[in-house]
């Protein structure tokens, strides 16, 4: 049993519990969360390590508290627009939040015990989907394939060598350019040296991926029929 339930932690004086994950979410945005550690957290905070177990009772907790506020920065889709415009706000709110927070992409849908901003935002997409005229088992597939673009997408930006267009754009002709000599890989060379002339910016991409999604979804909204169900049951 954690010290918490078994209540033989003490509240440090000037703590609180938001305190204590806000300070978390700060330490896994610089160093990871294979960085955090209660005791890395407690000194950084100034108490001892087994205080914090008055506001969390374990590792788990403390995750689960840090991907709600995760959550709650990301934008609701609004309830004034049409649904593809809604969903393009929403997933593009959660590109930059995942941007500020890339430890916490892989740990989205991993929560057993989600917390309200998580199920607030959760319920928020799925009306938005079943409201513009989705049927539940295809605002499911839905929210799945918007989920899995936005995650991907984040994680692929992560593993990037530079952060902005100009920094790609300085990489380009000392870096990349001469790996590519035109006779070897002419179809690259061709590639790198219009894309770079025209100040081509990665970030880009994530809106043409984005609107070819939710342009494929929309036959699906309304209407959708299929041979067999879309959840089939095993045996």
């Amino acid at each position: 049993m954690s010290p918490k339930k078994q209540g033989g932690a003490a509240a440090a004086p000037g703590l609180s519990k938001h305190r204590v994950v806000v300070e978390a979410v700060r330490l896994a945005d610089r160093e990871g969360v294979e960085g955090l550690s209660m005791r890395r957290l407690a000194g950084m905070l100034g108490a001892g390590a087994m205080s914090l177990y008055h506001y969390v009772a374990n590792k788990d907790e403390l995750l689960d508290a840090m991907i709600d506020i995760v959550f709650a920065e990301i934008e609701l889709p609004p309830t004034d627009s049409d649904w593809q415009n809604a969903m393009r706000r929403e997933s593009e709110s959660a590109r930059q939040v995942l941007a500020r927070h890339p430890w916490a992409i892989g740990l989205m849908e991993s929560r057993t015990s989600p917390g309200p901003a998580n199920l607030r935002h959760r319920e928020a997409v799925t009306a938005c989907l079943r409201r513009a005229g989705f049927s539940v088992a295809m605002a499911t597939h839905a929210n799945w394939l918007l989920n899995s673009y936005v995650y991907g997408y984040a994680l692929q930006a992560t593993s990037l060598p530079f952060d902005t267009a100009d920094e790609l754009a300085d990489m380009a002709e000392d870096v990349y350019l001469p790996l590519l000599p035109s006779d070897e890989f002419p179809y690259l060379n061709e590639s790198a040296t219009e894309l770079f002339s025209a100040g081509y910016d990665p970030a880009e991409e994530f809106t043409f991926g984005l609107d070819l999604v939710l342009a494929a979804l929309e036959p699906l909204r309304a209407g959708y029929r299929v041979t067999n169900p879309p959840f089939p049951k095993t045996v």
